[in-house]
């Protein structure tokens, strides 16, 4: 989004936003399903013990790029409005050399966001900002202690393992699906949060059509009627309980959901009317 667009279509800033206003009902459950599960509590103080979110800001620091006014400044000024429209406080915000497009959000005491080169080379100018917008929803919504636990799983369930001679490791193990599975739904509110950003259907329709075919230069022979035509086809695959068996699979140890399913969701939160009734535009304007 240029400076042009902006001065165009100025955006709505919510100060008084609660979370709980515009979060995914899948991630609330999800949320509270993580805690009902023994162990989940003993990860969380590992987090916090072994300082693993430090290591990660350490690392990050020295082989990254940080965004600033003066470094990025058109990134840097959809941090800002993403900051500014969700009442968050800025965080830092660095972009790794990674040909892999992804974002995420990291560190429960200090919060930063990494965009890999990947992501920005995919994604044009208002899909970035949505992308920022994104990880700034994660902060909003409180994702990032749990983040730092799905990122680390494997070196926590290690150290509890050793802590409690096995029985730590059997505990963390037992942890892994519902962890993945909250990971994945709370993808589905940050979306919302981006779009409360962008303000903008359109911006994170493209965003995902992109996500999904991978390929910016192909976009221009992408419909989006057909698209979302693929999401139904994906939902009737339900018919059988093999297919539901094989949905389960493919999907069980992923950290996002699908980009046509993240569509869908976003799609039906706008239809519903929520998505205006929050946001307060105009139907014929977003």
């Amino acid at each position: 989004m240029s400076d042009t667009v902006k001065k165009q279509r100025k955006l709505r800033t919510y100060p008084d936003l609660e979370r709980a206003a515009f979060m995914h009902p899948w991630d609330i459950k999800a949320t509270a399903a993580l805690h009902r599960v023994p162990g989940f509590d003993r990860l969380i103080a590992k987090v916090m013990e072994y300082g693993l979110e430090r290591v990660l800001f350490l690392q990050n620091i020295a082989d990254n790029v940080r965004v600033t006014d003066k470094m990025f400044p058109r990134l840097h000024r959809y941090l800002q409005w993403s900051c500014k429209v969700l009442a968050v406080p800025e965080p830092e915000f660095y972009i790794s050399m990674d040909p892999v497009p992804n974002a995420y959000t990291y560190g429960h005491t200090r919060p930063f966001i990494v965009m890999t080169s990947g992501l920005i080379e995919l994604l044009g100018e208002e899909e970035q900002f949505y992308a920022v917008a994104h990880e700034v929803g994660h902060i909003k919504c409180e994702h990032v202690l749990y983040t730092a636990v799905a990122m680390n799983i494997a070196t926590l369930v290690e150290i509890l393992g050793q802590a409690t001679l096995g029985l730590g490791s059997l505990l963390g193990k037992g942890l892994e699906l519902p962890l993945y599975d909250w990971w994945r739904k709370s993808e589905l509110s940050a979306d919302r949060a981006a779009l409360l950003c962008v303000q903008d259907r359109q911006v994170a329709m493209r965003s995902f059509m992109k996500l999904a075919g991978g390929a910016n230069k192909l976009f221009h022979e992408m419909d989006e009627g057909e698209f979302m035509r693929q999401i139904r086809a994906y939902e009737e695959a339900d018919e059988s309980s093999l297919n539901k068996i094989y949905k389960f699979f493919i999907t069980a140890f992923r950290t996002h959901p699908f980009p046509i399913m993240r569509a869908k969701h976003l799609d039906e939160w706008i239809t519903s009317g929520e998505f205006y009734r929050i946001s307060g535009l105009d139907p014929n304007d977003a």
